[in-house]
């Protein structure tokens, strides 16, 4: 047998292997020792194949499309720095709990460590960051090659799918030459189907759970970011009968599309009522339930901290269950489902009265929330406006560091669908584009919108060579307040000596050449009556950037008057 035909053969396995496992989308970042892949990918007609030359951009870009789809995507790279440079958006992956198949080509084993160029060592390249890695053996005829490599793949979706879900590393060596034979069908699979169990907590954990519940009489519920494909019709079915309060962040996406009997027990403005001394006495709790990620608010953090629960139950589904507070008193690993609607729930007339409190907190809140922009024309004005001014259907991806606390002040119980998304894994600025772009590929039914600063747009604007090569929809939303405004709420604002050079880094750079460099739309704000106009006319140009300038200063004044007023109602 040729070695064209031998090269041929296990390319086109490895090809159909992840097809076999479900995989429908391959991001692909050109380069030479990759070729025989990128060929098996780009000939296959069951995939979708993206391209994106920055290989940290292509790695957030194929996050994103795993993200919004909740299904392994596949990230492939030729041999050396390349592979490197995947290495955030894996960290991102890992503790955001999103599969990922990253395979990286690589030298043969006689080019390695020997001084020949594109070539490092990417054994366990990416250590402890993903769930599992493997070497694949150089393309042969021994028999055993080609069932290993197909049950190989089937092993790696696996544990990339398998509860939490997160990235994979394959690393395939390839001899020259690189070329290959294009097939038209994929070569008839030997492995046909694993089948992945589900996460069900024990009868002991259930009824030890509904006992805490039962006997609670001051209690609430948080739900933070949740594990995708969560179906949270079974989070409304036990809101309803537990009757509780519910802290819901806005990246749990139950901020919006409220059921109506839902609505009574939503608390949206924790963060700002746990800023009072006088409601935070109030609403001391024994018991916690916990469904998500640890949500952002650090008033949520310390209240907790403070105020530690008898009961504190964190519902995950890795045994290695998140407690950043090292509050939590019990672990149920289990996954959202039907479970939680067949929990025998009584309530009782305290906890009515406890829910009263929380009640009352958000009403007033909101009512302050809601006038904001009347009075105001900061960033968290414009967040607001625009979370009103949004399309029914729309998709938001938010920036960490100001973009996300600001939507989770402002964004208050609402009907209309609207869906928060953002990088809270490694709560890192870089990628964000990339990752937007990704998610709004696999979600063209929905219009993207991108909620981003001005440094995290710098960080990651190499993301915008993904649309030379597809068919892109999205507006980018850039807060310009000329450097890192989340500093200016911490402490290291108070120490005016070195300040603006290592936290307020101002760049005095403005993003309209950007926009006509990738023939994007351009559109200037400065106020809240140019932003009230902002969807007036149909999108004509499907890329869009819009900048809006807000002084940092104004920012951090208007936020801390709105806290105070709110806390002042409740206080009185």
């Amino acid at each position: 047998m040729s070695d064209r035909k031998i090269l041929t053969d296990y390319v086109y396995k490895i090809v159909a292997s992840l097809v076999q496992s479900g995989v429908q989308d391959v991001v692909i970042s050109p380069g030479s020792r990759s070729t025989p892949l990128a060929y098996g990918f780009a000939s296959t007609e069951a995939l979708n194949v993206y391209r994106q030359v920055d290989e940290r951009s292509a790695a957030f870009f194929a996050l994103g499309i795993a993200k919004a789809k909740g299904q392994p995507v596949v990230l492939l790279c030729t041999s050396g720095t390349a592979a490197a440079n995947y290495y955030p958006a894996i960290v991102e992956a890992k503790y955001a709990r999103v599969p990922l198949i990253v395979i990286t080509a690589d030298r043969p084993h006689e080019l390695r460590e020997v001084g020949a160029p594109q070539a490092i060592n990417q054994i366990r390249l990416y250590g402890e960051q993903v769930k599992w890695s493997a070497e694949f053996p150089i393309p042969d005829e021994a028999k055993q090659t080609l069932p290993f490599i197909e049950r190989h793949i089937a092993r790696g979706v696996n544990i990339a799918m398998t509860a939490p879900m997160g990235p994979v590393h394959l690393n395939v060596p390839f001899r020259e030459p690189l070329l290959i034979d294009f097939q038209q069908t994929l070569p008839e699979a030997t492995f046909q189907k694993s089948y992945i169990g589900m996460c069900l907590p024990s009868e002991e954990a259930v009824n030890s759970f509904t006992s805490i519940i039962n006997e609670t009489q001051k209690g609430f519920v948080i739900i933070g970011e949740l594990s995708l494909g969560t179906d949270v019709h079974y989070l409304w079915s036990f809101i309803r009968k537990l009757k509780w309060p519910v802290l819901v962040e806005s990246l749990s996406n139950m901020r919006s599309s409220i059921p109506e009997d839902c609505m009574p027990y939503i608390i949206s403005t924790y963060d700002a009522l746990l800023r009072g001394d006088t409601f935070k006495e109030k609403v001391i709790t024994e018991t916690v339930i916990r469904f998500g990620a640890q949500p952002v608010s650090k008033f949520l953090t310390i209240f907790l901290t403070n105020n530690i629960p008898k009961n504190y139950i964190v519902i995950d589904e890795d045994p290695m269950f998140r407690d950043s507070t090292t509050v939590a008193t019990h672990s149920i690993q289990a996954t959202v489902g039907e479970w939680l609607s067949d929990l025998p729930i009584e309530c009782n007339i305290t906890q009515e009265q406890y829910l009263n409190s929380w009640r009352t907190g958000e009403d007033i809140a909101v009512q302050h929330i809601s006038e904001y922009v009347n009075h105001h024309s900061d960033e968290g004005a414009m967040v607001r406006q625009l979370l009103e001014l949004l399309p029914e259907g729309s998709d938001l991806f938010v920036s960490s560091s100001m973009p996300i606390r600001d939507i989770d002040t402002f964004l208050t119980p609402t009907k209309k669908d609207i869906q928060i998304f953002a990088n809270r894994g490694a709560n890192g600025i870089d990628g964000v584009m990339s990752t937007a772009l990704g998610f709004s590929m696999a979600r063209k039914n929905r219009d993207m919108y991108l909620l981003i600063g001005d440094l995290a747009f710098l960080h990651d604007v190499n993301a915008l060579i993904a649309t030379r090569y597809q068919d892109c929809k999205i507006t980018v939303i850039v807060m310009n307040n000329d450097g890192g405004g989340i500093f200016s709420y911490l402490s290291q604002s108070t120490v005016e000596e070195y300040y603006e050079d290592l936290f307020g880094t101002p760049t005095a750079l403005q993003f309209k050449d950007v926009a006509n460099m990738y023939d994007m739309e351009y559109i200037e704000i400065k106020n809240n009556k140019e932003l009230s106009t902002l969807f007036d006319h149909q999108q004509v140009n499907p890329l869009r950037l819009i900048e809006i300038f807000t002084d940092r200063k104004e920012n951090v004044l208007a936020h801390r008057t709105l806290w105070q007023q709110i806390n002042s109602e409740i206080e009185a």
